[in-house]
Parts: structure tokens; sequence; C-alpha cells
């Protein structure tokens, strides 16, 4: 069954996505291209064709030297001939070796054209700030940024790992200078991770009109109730550091109450999450990755799972 055909714009910019997000930093890291097709193919069929991913994507692999999820998606688009149904989000700033890396002027414009050439279009919809880049003026980010817009490169442009205060100070000197605005934040933002987001980028989010498409959206699969006691690290590479940052006290409450709400919807603890984030006021369209069609599946049902009031309120408090 596919996900719900509910439509949501990323900030003012226009563009109107799905209710989850995919982020395609698994392509070329734990599935290779024959099984990143299969997952964008299943993808689509979901309605699910908002895929974020990054120039970056995947340095940390042995022998890779970034661009591999890109390739992939770029190689994906020319043969499915699909690229008007798919929604494509890239980022650049994050080090690519050597001085690639930043978000001066001259960078920007040398890495967006790497960018399209990888994924094989002349339009990039979201190019998206990854890192805050301190020692780059933001007029001369934004001013680049700007120009790609006006040149049709880009159709809009979107923060991530931006403090509150940077993200404010982005906005008001785009809004300064008639410069393009970042349209979308995308912070770490899950039911466990709430207070970083809420405190002090939330208001500034809110009182912008920005979109949100927050990453770990299940806590590195904790809220997937994947990991329930330190016997469950040995699951996956990453379940050591899952257990010992969130196998505590508040984590089992929040696990409990995912795990009674998705009984009551006959459902997992997983579109349970989701749905959460779904129905927070300010987010546009979590980010979420699968390896498989039928995580995929999994993952579309959260868009058609209505929450009840009272449940929503549950796993708020309980998550507090």
């Amino acid at each position: 069954m596919p996900a719900s055909d509910v439509l949501r714009e990323l900030g003012h910019s226009g563009i109107r996505v799905p209710l989850l997000t995919f982020g395609g930093n698994v392509f070329g890291w734990t599935i290779d291209e024959p099984n990143s097709f299969r997952v964008l193919d299943a993808l689509l069929e979901q309605g699910l064709n908002f895929i974020d991913t990054a120039d970056v994507y995947s340095t940390w692999v042995p022998g890779n030297k970034g661009g591999e999820s890109e390739s992939i998606i770029g190689n994906w688009l020319k043969q499915r001939g699909n690229r008007d149904r798919v929604i494509i989000a890239t980022k650049v700033g994050k080090t690519m070796g050597g001085d690639r890396q930043g978000l001066s002027a001259g960078y920007i414009r040398r890495a967006v054209e790497d960018s399209l050439r990888r994924l094989q279009t002349d339009y990039i919809d979201l190019y998206q700030s990854h890192d805050d880049d301190r020692s780059t003026p933001l007029e001369e980010t934004l001013s680049a940024f700007d120009a790609l817009i006006r040149e049709g490169k880009v159709r809009a442009i979107g923060a991530s790992n931006y403090a509150g205060e940077r993200l404010a100070q982005a906005l008001q000197v785009s809004k300064d200078n008639h410069l393009a605005r970042y349209e979308t934040l995308q912070p770490e933002y899950n039911l466990y991770d709430r207070q970083h987001y809420e405190t002090t980028l939330e208001p500034v989010v809110k009182a912008n009109g920005l979109g949100v498409i927050g990453y770990y959206s299940l806590a590195s699969g904790f809220l997937s109730g994947k990991y329930r006691s330190a016997a469950d690290a040995a699951k996956s590479a990453r379940g050591q550091g899952v257990v010992e940052r969130y196998l505590n006290p508040r984590g089992l409450a929040i696990l409990n109450a995912l795990d009674q709400v998705a009984e009551a919807h006959h459902t997992t603890p997983s579109q349970v999450a989701l749905a959460w984030l779904i129905a927070r006021p300010g987010v546009t369209s979590p980010i979420v990755s699968a390896t498989s069609i039928e995580q995929v599946a999994e993952l579309a049902g959260a868009t058609r799972l209505a929450l009840m009031p009272h449940e929503i309120e549950r796993l708020t408090v309980v998550s507090a």
C-alpha cells in the first residue's frame, strides 16, 4: 500500500515533498548499486520520491573517495529516465579531502558542478550547507547559492548542523542583501534527542517558516526496539554506541510507551516513532533509511498512521 499522498512544502520554496525523506547515505555503503536501485524503485512505488544525499557520502568507507551515493542515484535516474518524478537534495561543505571543503563561493561553484555531473542532472532541487563554515562570511556563501538559483542549477537552499544563532544570522543576511535564504534546516531530531532542537533551533524555524527534515529519526535504530539490553549491542556494527547512548531508564520508558502505542495500532515501534515526528508542529519530512524493499514498505506505513492526541501527548511527556 503506497504511502500517504499528503505533501508538505519545504519552507516557502514551492517544493512539495512527501511526509518522509529517504536518506541516501546507505547507497554505496551498506548496499551496492543493484540493491540501491531496488530500494529506489520501491521508494518511488510507495510515493516516497524525496531523496537526500551529500557529496561526502561515503568517504568513510575504505576505498571510497566520496560521491558514491550521488553517482548511484545519478545512474538510476539515467537508467529509469525519471528525473522529473524525483526530488533530489544534496549537500556541500564537509571535507572531501585536501582543499575540497567549506562554503567559500569558489568551492561551492566547484562542488555543485561535481554533484550535478555525478547525479547526471542539470538541476538540484534542494542544495544544503552540510556544516556551518565560520571561516567564510555568510554573505559570500549565500551570494554563491543565490547565483546558482538564478542560473537554474538549484531550486532552493537549506542548512544542516547550524547553531540557532548562526541560522538566524544567515536568514538576516539573506534578508538584508536580498539574497536567497535557507528554506530548510536538517537537524538531529527524534523522540529521544529533543532538547537541542526544541530549545535552540525550533524557535528560529517557527519564526521564519522553515521546513525541517531531521536526521537520525529513529535514533540510530534504537527507537525501532532493536536494542533492549546490553547483549543487543552485538546486533550491528553501531550497536555498542547505540546501547551506551540510549539504553537507560529514560530510553527504556520511551520504548515501553512506543510498544504500547504500537500494539494498539497493530503496527511497529518504528512507525509510531516516525508518526510522532510527522505530527510535530514545524516538522516537514523526517529522514529515514532502509536497505531492503521490505524496510521501505514498513517505513511508508508511518505516513498512514494517525496517532490519537492522547498517544502523541503520552510520547511527548515520557520523552521530555
